[in-house]
């Protein structure tokens, strides 16, 4: 989601308007969005919809979305129905509201359903919770904290950190828990400030500790996964399971992290996650090649034949969008920077999807080492790359409040 830090800071950001936002139109990247929506809707068939087939992904060799059912797991189906609530916030269009709300509620029995694994913050947060923060409806906050509930129930205090993989426990060697799951964290907090137990806000803050102190190596590079003993809570190692090797930095983990601890820092206002969001976000902008899309690992010895990762690029634009915000002097103006040119390499022909396929972007990657969705166009690239354009339009928005003063 994720407006909800930014916008109170957004009137005091009128000096760092960097001279590179020129080049990025960010009404036409918006309508565009909005183009390759309503061409997605139409190859869903409108009238004959299945609001339990959640767009997926498309093959570099394909042009029609991959759909996949709203089953609990398939960590992916949040995702367009929350693209669909970001269309309505840019349009107000109440066909695009309906189709956001139908999409929505094929995911409802998740909130009664035991948990499957982490990803709930994912499927329901990005769904029911745009929903709600644009709507306010009160059946959509029932469901938030019935869900925030079930993801707890994956909290194992030994530990104190949330379980991601209760399937792969035995194949891992213990309590795992991988940085994706930091996301979900935002739930969590969300829902003990909403009616939920304040013991929510307690789990979501010692998960970010313990991560903090487990998960990332002296350079502040992350492992993807970091496994427990899950009855003494020591950590046995770190590893990874979708990058590179285990001691490679996989660049949508390094994303998770740089946007999951600039959200812990907007929850709970402690410094020490500032400085640790601004530490994990230095070494992957140190590394990036000259268009600021990363490739998929940093340490993949092919590159620059490896592929690129435009869905890292899309999560760590709209995370700096808004760490910048809580930044002062120059850091602030580079990360917006940084932010800036990542959109705009983003919107370019290069990354664009364009008439191939009605994706946003192209040039994403899921799973390399299982052989899975290599240079294909996957609908988490697309969510966080709309989500971060609409920071960027608020900022924009509130820049040209403050130039008329």
């Amino acid at each position: 989601m994720r407006f909800l830090g930014i916008i109170a800071g957004s009137l005091l950001l009128a000096s760092c308007v960097a001279s590179t936002a020129e080049t990025l139109d960010v009404n036409e990247a918006l309508e565009y969005c909005g183009n390759q929506i309503d061409r997605t809707l139409r190859q869903l068939g409108r009238d004959s919809m299945d609001y339990t087939m959640m767009p997926r992904n498309i093959a570099s060799t394909d042009s029609v979305w991959h759909c996949r059912k709203t089953t609990c797991d398939e960590w992916c189906a949040g995702f367009w129905p929350g693209v669909l609530w970001y269309e309505y916030e840019v349009t107000g269009d109440e066909n695009i509201r309906s189709e956001a709300e139908k999409f929505t509620s094929s995911l409802e029995y998740l909130s009664k359903t035991p948990a499957f694994d982490h990803d709930l913050g994912f499927l329901m947060f990005c769904s029911y919770g745009n929903g709600y923060r644009l709507t306010q409806n009160p059946k959509f906050k029932e469901v938030i904290l019935a869900t925030a509930d079930t993801l707890a129930t994956l909290y194992n205090p030994n530990v104190g950190t949330i379980l991601s993989w209760p399937r792969n426990v035995e194949m891992l060697g213990g309590h795992n828990t991988i940085m994706d799951n930091m996301i979900n964290l935002e739930m969590l907090f969300w829902a003990a400030k909403n009616g939920g137990d304040h013991r929510l806000y307690d789990i979501a803050v010692k998960h970010a500790e313990t991560t903090m102190a487990h998960h990332f190596r002296p350079d502040y590079s992350c492992y993807h996964v970091a496994v427990y003993d899950p009855e003494t809570g020591a950590f046995l190692k770190g590893m990874t399971h979708q990058g590179y090797a285990d001691d490679s930095m996989w660049a949508r983990g390094q994303a998770w992290a740089i946007y999951g601890y600039t959200m812990v820092y907007r929850e709970t206002r402690d410094p020490k996650f500032l400085d640790f969001a601004c530490k994990v976000t230095d070494v992957y902008l140190n590394r990036l090649p000259e268009d600021y899309v990363p490739y998929w690992d940093f340490d993949d010895p092919s590159i620059p034949n490896a592929p690129r990762d435009a869905s890292a690029a899309g999560v760590v634009a709209s995370a700096l969008l808004e760490l910048q915000g809580y930044c002062q002097g120059e850091l602030r103006d580079t990360y917006k920077n940084a932010a800036v040119k990542m959109l705009t390499s983003l919107s370019s022909d290069s990354y664009r999807s364009g008439d191939k396929r009605a994706s946003f972007l192209d040039h994403s990657v899921g799973h390399m080492p299982a052989g899975s969705e290599i240079d294909a166009s996957i609908i988490y690239a697309d969510y966080y790359y709309l989500e971060a354009l609409l920071r960027l339009k608020k900022l924009n928005q509130a820049n040209d409040v403050l130039a008329t003063l």
